[in-house]
C-alpha cells in the first residue's frame, strides 16, 4: 500500500552542507518503504572508452538522469550520476513514468549512441529483504541545489541484481524517444591544473567497522582539500564558452528529431557565439549573465559524492596523490577498504540546464579517460 506522504520524502529532508558531514550516519534517513530504485548502466563501458568513445558513455549515463527527472516534471529526487550509468530513487507514486522513461532512454542510447543501456526498477521491499538498506542524505551544494548522497548498500545490491538480470526494465518499441530537454555537454575537456586528475573509488570492506571506514574517507577528503576547493577539477569562476561547442551532434541528437537537427545545430552554434560575445563584453544582457552561469557551473557540479562509498574526481598535484594513494593501499590490505583509482590529464563536464536563465542547472563531472568506469573496474579486480 503506498503512502500518501511518502512521495515528499526527500524534499523534506534536512540538508548538510559541509562534505565532511557525507559518512555521518545523522545526516541519513531509511528510503520508504514504497520506493524505488531505478539503476542503469552502459554495458561493456570499459571497451567503449578503450575505443576513444568516454564522451559517449557520459552521455548516456547522464541521459538516465535527464529522462527521468524530465518525466516526473520535478528534480527533488535522490539520484547519483556513476560515469557510464546511474541510480534514482523515485516514489511508488513515480514508478509507471520512470519505467517508460527508462524503456525510452534504453532505445535511443541504442540508436543514436550506438551503446547499449541495461536497467531495472528494483522496490525498496526486495531491497530489504535481501538484508540490505538505503539511506538518503541531502547535500546542499547552492541555494538552489542539492544531490542525493545513498548509504547502506542497498543501493550496490540493486546494481548487482540488475546485471544479474534481475528487475530488468526492457527497451521500448524502435523509435521511442525519452525527453531529454536540457541535455548538454558542450564544454571542453578540462585540463588538470594542478598536475592529475584522479577518480577515486572507495567502498567499505567486508566487515570493516563504520568508524575506521567514516576516518579513511575523512582523511583522503582532508587530503584532497589541501588543494583550492578541495580539489575541484573546475575553477571557480567556471569554464571558458567554447567554439565550436564540444558536443554539439550528441547534444542534437538528445533534443531534435533527425529531420530537424540541422536547425538544432545552428540554434546551438547560434547560443554559443552569443555566449562568448556576451563573456567578452562581461555584460549581462536581457537577463542572461553568462559569468554567473559560468561560476554557477562550478559551484554546482558534483566532483564528489557517496553511493555506498567514496566517489569523486579531483585535480592533485603528484604528491597529494601518492599520499592517498598508499592510504588506500595500507586499508585495503588491512580489509577495511577495497578501492579503485584511474589517472588522467582531463575532467569532463555534462550538464542538464533547463535554461541559462534560472540557476537550478546541474553539472556532472567525471574523468575524461576512463574516469569512474576505469576505476570500478579496478575496485571489481581487487
Amino acid at each position: 500500500m503506498n503512502n500518501p506522504g511518502s512521495a515528499s520524502f526527500f524534499a523534506k529532508l534536512s540538508t548538510f552542507e559541509r562534505f565532511s558531514g557525507v559518512t555521518d550516519a545523522a545526516n541519513y534517513s531509511p528510503l520508504p518503504e514504497d520506493w524505488s530504485l531505478a539503476v542503469a548502466d552502459i554495458v561493456g563501458s570499459t571497451a567503449a572508452i578503450t575505443a576513444g568513445r568516454y564522451k559517449a558513455v557520459n552521455m548516456a549515463g547522464a541521459s538516465v538522469i535527464s529522462a527521468i527527472l524530465n518525466a516526473l516534471g520535478h528534480r527533488d529526487l535522490p539520484f547519483v550520476f556513476g560515469g557510464d550509468g546511474a541510480v534514482v530513487a523515485v516514489p511508488a507514486e513515480s514508478v509507471t513514468e520512470t519505467r517508460a522513461a527508462l524503456s525510452a532512454v534504453q532505445v535511443w542510447v541504442r540508436e543514436e549512441l550506438g551503446l547499449t543501456l541495461r536497467a531495472a526498477m528494483v522496490p525498496m521491499t526486495d531491497i530489504r529483504k535481501s538484508g540490505h538498506e538505503v539511506r538518503v542524505a541531502r547535500y546542499r551544494v547552492s541555494p538552489e541545489i542539492t544531490y542525493g548522497m545513498f548509504m547502506g548498500g542497498g543501493a550496490s545490491w540493486a546494481e548487482q541484481q540488475m546485471k544479474a538480470g534481475q528487475f530488468a526494465v526492457e527497451p521500448a518499441a524502435p523509435g521511442s524517444r525519452p525527453d531529454l530537454s536540457g541535455l548538454s555537454c558542450r564544454w571542453n575537456p578540462i585540463q588538470s591544473r594542478h598536475g592529475v586528475i584522479a577518480s577515486i573509488i572507495i567502498v567499505p570492506g567486508e566487515s570493516a567497522p563504520p568508524a575506521r571506514f567514516s576516518a579513511l574517507v575523512d582523511e583522503v577528503v582532508a587530503i584532497a582539500g589541501e588543494q583550492e576547493r578541495g580539489g575541484h577539477p573546475v575553477p571557480a569562476e567556471g569554464l571558458h564558452f567554447p567554439w565550436p561547442p564540444k558536443g554539439l551532434d550528441y547534444e542534437a541528437r538528445a533534443s531534435a528529431p533527425r529531420r530537424l537537427r540541422p536547425l538544432r545545430k545552428l540554434r546551438i552554434l547560434f547560443e554559443a557565439t552569443v555566449s562568448i560575445i556576451l563573456e567578452r563584453l562581461n555584460k549581462p544582457f536581457m537577463g542572461l549573465d553568462v559569468q554567473l552561469y559560468r561560476a554557477d557551473s562550478a559551484q554546482r557540479s558534483d566532483f564528489r559524492k557517496f553511493d555506498d562509498g567514496l566517489k569523486m574526481t579531483v585535480d592533485l598535484n603528484e604528491a597529494q596523490l601518492a599520499r592517498i594513494e598508499s592510504i588506500l593501499q595500507a586499508a585495503a590490505k588491512s580489509n577495511i577498504c577495497r578501492y579503485g583509482l584511474h589517472r588522467q590529464n582531463e575532467a569532463l563536464m555534462t550538464c542538464l540546464v533547463p535554461s541559462p536563465f534560472q540557476r537550478d542547472h546541474m553539472h556532472f563531472i567525471d574523468g575524461a579517460d576512463g574516469g569512474y568506469a576505469m576505476a570500478a573496474a579496478q575496485l571489481k579486480s581487487a
